[in-house]
C-alpha cells in the first residue's frame, strides 16, 4: 500500500509560482564565468578549485556572477552576499579562526527553532553578510521531490536570501544559507502558505526526523519508514518547534538493518526494521548463484574478473555468528543465531529475503563527539510490532524516555550521555523491560549491590523488638 499524507496536498506548478524568467536564470555565458573575478582576493579559497572533486568555491562563484548580473530590485538582500561570504571565509583561513559570531535568539513568530542566527564580526568590511542567518526546512520523507517544487524553492531563496543552499544537512534538512533578519518572516510565510512546507528543528528540541527510502523503492524494508517518519513528525510538532529539552534529540528510521540513514550512529532513538521469523530461502536461486547464472551483489561488482562465486568464501565464512552451512546441496540457516547483519541477503538478494513477521528494533543513545566522545546506539528493544498510528511506541517508549531525560539530563547532555552516567539499568527501569545478556558489555567490576526497597522482603522498615528476639546482645 502506497504511503499517502493525511492532509490534502497542493499541486505546485512552477510556471504559476516562478519569480525569475529563463533569461534571468541563465544570464551569463561560459566565457564570462571563466573570466569572472569576485571583488575580494581569495587565493586560499581558490586552491579548493584545483583538486579532482567538485568545489563549493566554484559553485559560489557561479552564484556570485548570477547575482551580479540580475537587475536592481530582483533580489531583496544585497547582491554582494556571496562575494562577501567568500571574502570573509578567506580571512578565516588566514587568521585560523571563524569570523561568525553567535546569533543569539532570532527566529520566526511562535517557533523556538528552525532558524540559526548568524552575524559577521566584520560587518563594516563585509556589510552584505552583517546578518547571515541559516534556515532549516523540513525535508519530505525519503527526500522525494519533483522539479516544480525544487525550482519554486530555489526562486524563493534567490529572491529573499543568498541563493546558496545545502541539499541536505547532516540532520537531513534543506539548508538555506544566509539571509537578513527582516526576510525571515516573509520566507516562513511563503514556505508554509504557498509551498506547504515547514521549518525543521534546531536548538534543544526534536530535530527533523529523517528516514530511508523504505517501501517506496526497497524490497528489504521491514517497516513503512515514510509513514512512521511522517506520523511522528506531525504528532510531535510542539517538541520539534518549541525547545524544551536538555539538548538536541534525533529520530531516524531505517527500513532494514542495512541502516541507510545510519540511525545506529546518528540518532538518540534509532528505529531499524527487522523480522523475528526465518529468512526466506529460494534454494533454486542459491544454486543459480553458485553456478554463475546470477551475479552476486546484484552485479554491483561487475567489470573485473573476481573469479567464480564461492558461497563459502563470500557468504558462509563471513557470517558473524557462523549460523549458515551447506547440507546436501542446500543452504541452511540457524535463524535463532542470526543477528540480522544483512550480508548474506545483500550478496544473494534473489535467493534470500527478510522474514514476513516484521517489526522494529529500537536503539538508544547514538551521538557525535561533544562531551563524552562518539558512540553508537545501544540495542534495547530487539523487536516491537510497528503499526500505525504507533501509539504503543509513543506511549511506552518515546514519552517515558523523554520524561526521564528532561528530569535528569544536564544542560547539553545527550540521551546517550545520560545513559552512560546513570547506567543501562536505569534506562530499562524507565522502559519497564527486563535486561538481556546482549546488553552486558563486560563483567561487573563494582563489588557493591544496591538493592531497591521493593526487592527486599519487608522493605527498609524493621521492628527492633523482633530483631532483638532473634539477635540477643
Amino acid at each position: 500500500m502506497a504511503f499517502e499524507p493525511r492532509e490534502e496536498q497542493k499541486e505546485l506548478k512552477y510556471d504559476e509560482l516562478r519569480i525569475y524568467s529563463d533569461d534571468e536564470l541563465k544570464n551569463y555565458t561560459d566565457d564570462e564565468l571563466k573570466n569572472f573575478k569576485i571583488k575580494h582576493d581569495i587565493p586560499i579559497c581558490e586552491q579548493l578549485e584545483t583538486g579532482p572533486w567538485p568545489s563549493f568555491v566554484a559553485d559560489a562563484k557561479r552564484e556570485a556572477l548570477h547575482r551580479r548580473k540580475l537587475a536592481e530590485g530582483r533580489m531583496l538582500i544585497e547582491r554582494d552576499v556571496v562575494e562577501d561570504m567568500l571574502g570573509q571565509l578567506e580571512e578565516s583561513f588566514v587568521d585560523g579562526e571563524t569570523h561568525w559570531k553567535h546569533g543569539g535568539i532570532v527566529g520566526v513568530f511562535g517557533y523556538g527553532g528552525g532558524v540559526i542566527g548568524r552575524y559577521s564580526d566584520m560587518p563594516n568590511k563585509y556589510p552584505s553578510i552583517a546578518h547571515f542567518h541559516t534556515m532549516r526546512v523540513n525535508q519530505p520523507a525519503s527526500k522525494f521531490y519533483n522539479s516544480d517544487y525544487l525550482r519554486s524553492l530555489c526562486d524563493l531563496w534567490e529572491y529573499r536570501g543568498s541563493g546558496m543552499m545545502n541539499m541536505h544537512g547532516s540532520t537531513g534538512d534543506i539548508i538555506f544559507l544566509g539571509t537578513f533578519t527582516e526576510q525571515l518572516e516573509p520566507i516562513f510565510f511563503e514556505l508554509g502558505h504557498v509551498l506547504q512546507q515547514d521549518l525543521g528543528g534546531s536548538g534543544s528540541n526534536l530535530r527533523t526526523p529523517s528516514c530511508c527510502i523504505g517501501k517506496a523503492r526497497c524490497e528489504w524494508s521491514c517497516i513503512d519508514t515514510q509513514d512512521m517518519c511522517y506520523e511522528l513528525t506531525h504528532y510531535y510538532q510542539d517538541e520539534l518547534h518549541r525547545p524544551a529539552f536538555p539538548y538536541k534529540f534525533k529520530f531516524k528510521f531505517d527500513g532494514c538493518p542495512n541502516c541507510c540513514v545510519a540511525s545506529i550512529a546518528r540518532a538518540d532513538m534509532s528505529y531499524i526494521g527487522t523480522w523475528r521469523d526465518n529468512i526466506r530461502i529460494d534454494q533454486e536461486a542459491v544454486k543459480a548463484y553458485m553456478g554463475g547464472e546470477i551475479l552476486p551483489n546484484a552485479g554491483a561488482h561487475r567489470g573485473k574478473d573476481w573469479g567464480k562465486f564461492d558461497i563459502h568464501k563470500e557468504v558462509i565464512n563471513l557470517c558473524p555468528t557462523k549460523c549458515m552451512w551447506m547440507e546436501d546441496g542446500k543452504l541452511k540457516i540457524d535463524d535463532k543465531e542470526c543477528t540480522r547483519c544483512m550480508h548474506c541477503i545483500n550478496v544473494m538478494p534473489r535467493a534470500l529475503k527478510p522474514g514476513k513477521d516484521t517489526g522494529v528494533s529500537i536503539l538508544f543513545g547514538a551521538k557525535a563527539p561533544i562531551l563524552e566522545g562518539a558512540q553508537m546506539s545501544t540495542l534495547t528493544i530487539p523487536f516491537m510490532k510497528c503499526e500505525p498510528p504507533y501509539d504503543k511506541i509513543k506511549e511506552q517508549v518515546v514519552e517515558p524516555v523523554w520524561d526521564w531525560w528532561m528530569e535528569e539530563g544536564k544542560n547539553r547532555e545527550r540521551l546517550g550521555e545520560l545513559i552512560q552516567r546513570q547506567g543501562i539499568a536505569k534506562l530499562l527501569e524507565v522502559l519497564k523491560i527486563p535486561p538481556m545478556p546482549q546488553m552486558v558489555k563486560e563483567p561487573r567490576s563494582n563489588p557493591y549491590i544496591f538493592w531497591k526497597e521493593e526487592d527486599v522482603p519487608g522493605g527498609w522498615k524493621r521492628d527492633i523488638e523482633d530483631y532483638r528476639s532473634r539477635h540477643a546482645r
